[in-house]
């Protein structure tokens, strides 16, 4: 069966994420984008550990669902973990991905990280051991664990990071390396990016939201056809198997945060070659640049651009339809008028990975504004217009040429808005 799983999201316990970000709400909103597997996020929390426990109960091989409710989507238990430690004389800061396959090898896991550092200070646990030793802890409670190095590129907190990172999977993970079946491609990379790396060929590319409110669920997502439980999930992702581990779902790699070098203080933001031209520092204040993604894409990669390596997962861009919707109608996107298209767009006909992806353009057209289907087959013909974004600062998708501006001052926070 066709699955698509957003396993990367916080709780309410972590740092700046929305109070509405519970199991309920979470589940709810997985039905409105259309997401049948949604991670837990934040198992590692006591609090949040023992509400998962209550709220939920066993479905199908190691994914659960709500007690109480209609909901379909189903849960896998996943967390997100910050390890920061010295290596090779310096800081390194990376962060990862747990699925765990059962409440029971959680709770040991949760038992022995529990040594290492406070785990109610926050949804997203901050230890100093090295990252391999985290894979090894979890492994030898159980291998059928999955540890995914999280958003593998961005500067500060990754694997591959240009703060903080090192330059393969095997420097920093050592001889747990192979325990290493995928890595996390992050908001500010995609698949693409990463296939110029040969050495990533042996490693899935999966992509999550990450998301710290309703809203964001499903930014990004994978595409699976398989059976319905943790195993066959994890058996796609290990295997790579392009017949099981359909596609991932992408932000335009533009849009995240961290794309280009930059520096937001001044305003500025650079292709990495303008970026080397200026000694990688600000050509304002000459402060040095934080170096961004595609940045560290070309200084690892050792194949050229526009290659797509044997056994590649496909990718598909999108535009979150809110985001089409705001545009086409020259608001902001949390205006009431946003609000209303999107609700009556969702209720009425399908989820909004559908209206996307499937749903032809005449049938969007009798649900919706014409304007709005109209950017909706845009962004399925890539006619889009990129801003890159940089040193924390998104960037922008433009899918009318030259009428992309919003009402910013139009703009409430994800918790003002009350959608459904």
């Amino acid at each position: 069966m066709k699955i698509i799983a957003d396993f990367h999201i916080h709780s309410k316990y972590s740092r700046a994420t929305s109070p509405d970000m519970t199991a309920d709400r979470i589940a709810h909103w997985a039905d409105i984008k259309g997401i049948n597997i949604i991670g837990t996020g934040d198992f590692t929390h006591p609090l949040y550990f023992n509400e998962l426990k209550q709220k939920l109960e066993p479905s199908e091989n190691g994914l659960f669902k709500l007690k109480q409710g209609t909901h379909s989507a189903r849960f896998v238990l996943t967390a997100e973990v910050s390890n920061i430690f010295d290596a090779n004389g310096r800081t390194k800061k990376i962060h990862s991905v747990i699925f765990a396959p059962n409440l029971t090898s959680a709770e040991k896991l949760n038992s022995k990280l529990s040594g290492y550092g406070k785990l109610s200070a926050d949804g997203r646990p901050i230890f100093t051991f090295h990252v391999k030793d985290l894979v090894k802890m979890s492994m030898d409670i159980s291998e059928d664990f999955l540890i995914v190095p999280a958003h593998a590129w961005t500067p500060w907190f990754s694997v591959f990071g240009s703060k903080s990172g090192f330059d393969s999977i095997e420097d920093a993970f050592g001889s747990e390396s192979r325990f290493i079946y995928a890595i996390e491609t992050g908001l500010s990379s995609d698949p693409a990016m990463n296939w110029r790396l040969s050495k990533l060929d042996k490693v899935a590319l999966i992509s999550n939201s990450d998301a710290h409110s309703p809203r964001k669920i499903g930014r990004e997502a994978n595409v699976f056809d398989c059976e319905l439980d943790y195993k066959s999930i994890v058996n796609a992702i290990k295997s790579r198997d392009k017949n099981r581990f359909l596609m991932t779902i992408e932000f335009f790699p533009e849009e995240g945060k961290y794309h280009f070098d930059g520096h937001r203080a001044c305003n500025v933001f650079l292709h990495p070659k303008e970026s080397i031209k200026n000694d990688n520092r600000c050509p304002v204040c000459g402060r040095p640049l934080t170096v961004g993604v595609l940045h560290r894409v070309e200084e690892l990669a050792d194949r050229a651009e526009g290659c797509v390596p044997e056994g590649a997962v496909s990718q598909r861009n999108l535009v979150p339809l809110e985001e089409i919707i705001a545009e086409a109608f020259g608001v902001g996107t949390g205006t009431a008028r946003v609000e209303s298209e999107y609700k009556k767009m969702v209720s009425v006909v399908c989820p909004e990975f559908t209206i996307l992806m499937d749903l032809p353009f005449e049938e969007i057209k009798r649900i919706s504004d014409s304007r709005v289907a109209e950017g909706i087959i845009r962004v399925r013909e890539v006619k889009v217009q990129k801003t890159p974004g940089y040193d924390g600062v998104y960037g922008k998708i433009s899918v009318f040429s030259g009428q992309s501006d919003t009402a910013s001052s139009s703009f409430k926070s994800d918790d003002q808005m009350k959608l459904f």
